[in-house]
């Protein structure tokens, strides 16, 4: 059997199992196996463990279950409830001012933690009731909530950042320098969008003179609000930036930080801690899992010589380099109408980042793409998670059709400044210069 064929059969294979309902990690777990058998015969099963020690064994996958902890004790204490609170005396008379208070609360949560399911519960359980409340549209809402808590894809600490940065072999501080820009821009095209809607459309938002709170906090409770996120950002963030710690080290110190926060709250106890842990060791071991088993499957492709027949596929083509990354963003984002985005990165990337490579471009600029493009995946229909993570904290009355149909012009936006960050890479990677 030639390359080609077994490239066709394993694909096949993948996708017939995924309609069976399989947790991916075992699917490509087993389909690892069957063509390591196929394929090099009994001999060659130590070749699969080797992949799996070599994955385990990375130092920085330390700081995934650290930032994933930072993330549960976030959403379990309220801190993140006060930040929210703290910045209505700065959303002030703004018509939107609660749904632009709500993006900048969502930024500041992504850079505290990373996580994206967390932030969007979260924004579900403060923001969302409190804007219908308000007489805020559904729709902006809705879209502003899940739009807004994706954030975390690309804000760092974003865990999808380090797995890139894992797969791809390169600098996780320079990937966080280099989506700073863009995920700030996300957050201002957001902002822009609110403002502009609710200015042309001004039954989207109350009358900015009806008071948008019923008990105003003062400006120093305010600020004694927004204190806590701000030292915890520094501390995970300010302390990797300026060459204090390593992204391992800093998850850890992120940790300390909350831990302490909440004891000075008076929030610690052992119901907190224990769900946490818990919500810890699930998504952790979620994401290990799936690493294995994609970790093991590309191994075995790469032996079997898929990577040579691929690069020489893509590299083959008559067509200009930006194409072919265009292409390349063509297939994610197709991948992400189906799949998780931890098995998209783990199948893909050992395959793509090499090309991207060949190609003169940089894989640093490529994990701003690719990043990008799993946040529109992370909305997008039928199987967006933002819209399963909503719906669960979500009034009744509120679909998914309702969900979805909010998000079109965010996932819109999203894809503006992917396109933005194809043309101009320099974007991303001034910081960097």
């Amino acid at each position: 059997m030639d390359i080609a064929t077994g490239t066709c059969l394993l694909i096949g294979a993948i996708f017939a199992l995924l309609i069976t309902g399989l947790p991916l990690a075992f699917i490509t777990g087993l389909v690892a196996l069957i063509f390591t058998l196929g394929w090099f015969g009994p001999n060659a099963l130590p070749l699969v463990t080797a992949r799996v020690y070599g994955f385990i064994t990375e130092y920085s996958l330390v700081a995934v279950p650290m930032f994933v902890f930072m993330a549960s004790l976030l959403d379990r204490s309220g801190i993140a409830e006060d930040l929210f609170n703290s910045m209505r005396v700065f959303a002030g008379r703004l018509r939107g001012g609660v749904a632009v208070q709500t993006i900048i609360v969502a930024f500041f949560l992504a850079a505290m933690s990373g996580i994206i399911g967390g932030e969007i519960v979260l924004l579900g359980i403060l923001a969302l009731p409190q804007m219908l409340r308000l007489g805020y549209d559904r729709r902006i809402s809705i879209g502003v909530v899940c739009a807004g808590g994706s954030l975390g894809t690309m804000m760092p600490p974003s865990i999808v950042l380090i797995i890139y940065g894992l797969m791809a072999s390169v600098s996780i501080a320079d990937l966080f320098v280099a989506a700073i820009t863009p995920a700030a821009i996300l957050m201002i095209s957001y902002i822009a969008y609110v403002l502009i809607r609710c200015s042309i459309n001004r039954d989207m938002a109350p009358d900015p003179g009806v008071p948008e709170t019923e008990q105003p906090l003062t400006t120093g409770q305010a600020l004694r609000g927004i204190l806590s996120p701000a030292v915890i950002a520094f501390m995970v963030l300010g302390t990797i930036y300026t060459g204090i710690a390593s992204v391992t080290e800093a998850s850890a110190m992120g940790v300390f930080a909350v831990l302490l926060t909440i004891v000075l709250r008076g929030e610690i106890s052992f119901r907190l801690l224990q769900v946490s842990l818990i919500q810890t060791i699930n998504t952790c071991g979620m994401i290990v899992w799936i690493g294995l088993g994609a970790a093991t499957l590309v191994g075995v492709y790469n032996l079997m010589g898929g990577d040579r027949f691929v690069h020489a596929a893509i590299m083959g083509l008559d067509a200009e380099p930006i194409v072919i990354i265009l292409v390349m963003m063509a297939i994610l984002a197709v991948l992400g109408l189906f799949m998780d985005w931890i098995g998209i990165a783990m199948l893909t990337l050992p395959i793509f980042v090499p090309i991207v490579e060949a190609l003169g471009y940089s894989p640093i600029w490529f994990g701003v793409l690719f990043a990008i493009n799993m946040q529109v995946s992370f909305l997008s229909p039928p199987f967006g998670p933002a819209a399963f993570y909503l719906k669960g904290v979500a009034p009744p009355e509120i679909s998914l059709k309702d969900i979805f149909t909010s998000l079109v012009p965010f996932i819109g936006i999203q894809i503006l400044v992917l396109a933005l960050m194809l043309i101009s890479p320099d974007l991303s990677m001034w910081m960097l210069r």
